[in-house]
């Protein structure tokens, strides 16, 4: 290494000395603020891996993860993001992200001891430490899955393209490398060997880097650009929705409550202003001026349109899609009358026609099933199943029904749905199906 990381390895040094001493993080953090400010960051985790290498602590070296994410915290406070109120969504994603910083450098280390590890005792139990940090850090998906479908349609609609795609398509490496090299590690047990942690350690070094990357690009790009950009409104309704997703840290009692009503992307008629613009982090502002942003125009509502919760659509639409689908559905209300059958061009199922409709349930199915199926659909009425599950066979066909309630939003029982699914393939060829499979 430089004389420069030398020192840099000095004063990380000096740093867990005291740790060891017994001094709080609090008392670091204020001890050692102005000789931690010559190291970047970026640059902890790749010391700590060097301190290892050097036959320091794997325990010592871990407490420094949590002085490294609480000087992660002012380090991004100083340089973009000020005054952001507890419990906004950046603030909240800010939160998640010190707490996957710290799962990462943990995992970061614990591979660099698997290579100094002098015994098998000791290889198996950093082995363990490693599989339950990768068990941990498969809450990430949550963490992108806020980011992706909540913070990336608002710059979409503003016609910022570029910027999200780089993202998730690096969220998306990190998400499959992670599932792999933990997947990898399940089917060894404990079989560990030198061979397999001279295969296996690049990965967990690669995985901990690009996760540890992906926090400072968010951290120091996307957030201090979309707080700079996204109303109120707009964050309300990220607000609302990721809520709904749930975080993986506990958010706490929230002082940031929006007064707008929440905006929704499809709702948007903006454009980035040259005052936001100049508020960018500058490789934010430097995609935008390079590629030049036409902001999305479609219109979602359209006349004869039924407004939806999840969306607006025409008759014509509705009908299409009830064909589309694979499988059927029958709906009767609470008076057990039929009010609506779906006829599917993929699989077909019972025999259903328009004279159906406005008969009672019962008068549906043989006398023989009469009592059979009222008993399960009054069971599902009063709320004692979920649903009800049955099979059974047309001809060399192998059905599955399933019997459902239908409730409005506020909970209250509007009826009761039947859908009809042919599961012939999926039964009689289950190794076929399974090596269809794909992992997304």
């Amino acid at each position: 290494m430089s004389n420069i990381n030398e020192s840099k390895k000095e004063i990380l040094k000096d740093v867990l000395r005291a740790i060891h001493s017994g001094i709080s993080p609090s008392e670091l953090k204020a001890k050692f603020r102005d000789v931690l400010a010559n190291v970047s960051p970026i640059e902890i985790p790749l010391i700590e891996q060097e301190l290892v290498k050097e036959g320091v602590s794997v325990n010592d070296i871990l407490k420094l993860c949590d002085l490294h994410v609480e000087l992660f915290r002012e380090y991004l406070a100083s340089r973009e993001l000020q005054g952001v109120p507890r419990g906004h969504p950046v603030d909240l994603l800010m939160r998640e992200n010190e707490w996957i910083l710290k799962q990462a450098e943990a995992l970061g280390v614990y591979a660099q001891a698997l290579l100094n590890s002098s015994s098998l005792d000791e290889l198996k139990q950093y082995m363990r430490s490693i599989q339950l940090i990768l068990r941990e850090l498969r809450k990430i998906r949550v963490h992108y899955r806020k980011v992706q479908m909540l913070i990336f349609p608002y710059l979409e609609r503003r016609g910022i393209i570029a910027v999200p795609r780089v993202l998730w398509g690096r969220e998306d490496q990190v998400i499959t490398k992670l599932r792999q090299v933990a997947l990898d590690l399940e089917k060894q047990g404990d079989n560990v060997d030198r061979n397999l942690v001279q295969q296996i350690v690049p990965r967990l070094m690669e995985v901990s880097s690009e996760i540890a990357e992906l926090v400072f690009r968010e951290n120091k790009i996307l957030y201090p650009a979309v707080y700079a950009l996204f109303s109120e409104g707009e964050w309300a309704a990220i607000a609302e929705i990721a809520d709904e997703i749930g975080y993986i840290v506990e958010p706490g009692e929230k002082e940031w409550k929006p007064s707008s009503k929440p905006v929704y992307p499809y709702e948007l008629e903006v454009t980035v202003t040259r005052e936001q613009l100049d508020k960018l982090p500058p490789e934010f502002r430097n995609a935008i001026e390079q590629r030049g942003i036409q902001p999305e125009s479609y219109q979602i509502r359209r006349e004869g349109d039924i407004e939806l919760e999840t969306g607006y659509l025409t008759p014509v639409e509705i009908e299409g899609i009830f064909r589309s689908l694979p499988l059927e559905l029958t709906y009767a209300d609470t008076s057990d009358h039929v009010r609506f059958f779906s006829e599917s061009e993929i699989t077909g199922g019972f025999v259903r026609t328009k004279t159906i409709l406005g008969r009672r349930i019962p008068f549906c199915h043989p006398p023989r099933l009469e009592n059979y199926v009222m008993v399960n659909v009054e069971a599902i009425k009063k709320g004692q199943f979920k649903y009800r599950e049955f099979w059974t066979r047309m001809g060399d066909r192998i059905i599955r029904v399933l019997i459902a309630p239908v409730k409005s939003r506020d909970g209250k029982l509007l009826g009761v749905l039947e859908i009809v699914e042919d599961l012939t393939e999926v039964v009689n060829n289950p190794e076929e199906i399974k090596r269809k499979i794909v992992v997304l």
